[in-house]
């Protein structure tokens, strides 16, 4: 069996950024919604909230909406760009430190380092436990420069991504049918959110 890697040391600032938040993290990317509501916001990646885009003018229109708010949270600096994927414990978890080149997000995010992994043991029955590992990579933003991996979210193909800047003060977790972003202040996603606001759910509580 092979030997699982260690954490990728290069994350340790990442990792000391989280454990200073409270709650601490590292979270799943679900949970920012909750944890951070305060700073919360979702904008729906097609018109009339469609979930899934059927042609190439539907995936151009996710694209850009998903380019556009990344651009404002984060043109001009650096970014941490990091994917996740999950194993049950009751199977070996230590076996999911090893990348699979042909998982999806290992083709997608091939600079990806390990950064921490976190275990989800919730469920009363031990069979649902998971292990979940995180793998980042920093690099300056650049508009487009996600796009294959956007894309592949949008289709639901890599689930768990987000995107932080170095001082972990802003947050974008793409889903498929969207974004959840959290804002350093409440004001600030409040400018946010009236800028895109024809892209916001209609749902009372912005689901």
């Amino acid at each position: 069996m092979s030997t699982a890697p260690l954490p990728d040391p290069a994350h340790a600032p990442l990792t000391r950024l989280w454990q200073a938040h409270r709650p601490a993290g590292p979270l799943r990317p679900h949970e920012l919604k909750t944890v951070y509501a305060d700073r919360w916001v979702r904008f729906h990646s097609l018109p009339e909230s469609k979930r899934y885009a059927g042609d190439e003018a539907e995936y151009a229109i996710l694209l850009d909406r998903y380019n556009t708010v990344l651009d404002e949270l984060f043109a001009g600096g650096e970014v941490y760009v990091v994917t996740t994927e999950g194993a049950f414990l009751s199977e070996g978890a230590d076996l999911a430190d090893v990348p699979d080149p042909a998982d999806p997000r290992t083709a997608l995010h091939p600079e990806g380092t390990l950064w921490t992994t976190l275990d989800d043991t919730a469920d009363p029955d031990p069979v649902f436990h998971t292990r979940w590992y995180f793998y980042a990579d920093r690099r300056p933003w650049r508009r487009g420069c996600l796009d294959p991996l956007l894309r592949a979210v949008a289709d639901d193909a890599l689930p768990g991504v987000f995107v932080t800047d170095a001082g972990l003060t802003r947050i974008h977790h793409p889903y498929d049918g969207g974004a959840d972003v959290i804002l350093a202040t409440p004001g600030e996603r409040d400018r946010l959110r009236d800028r895109h606001s024809a892209w916001l759910s209609k749902h009372p509580k912005g689901y």
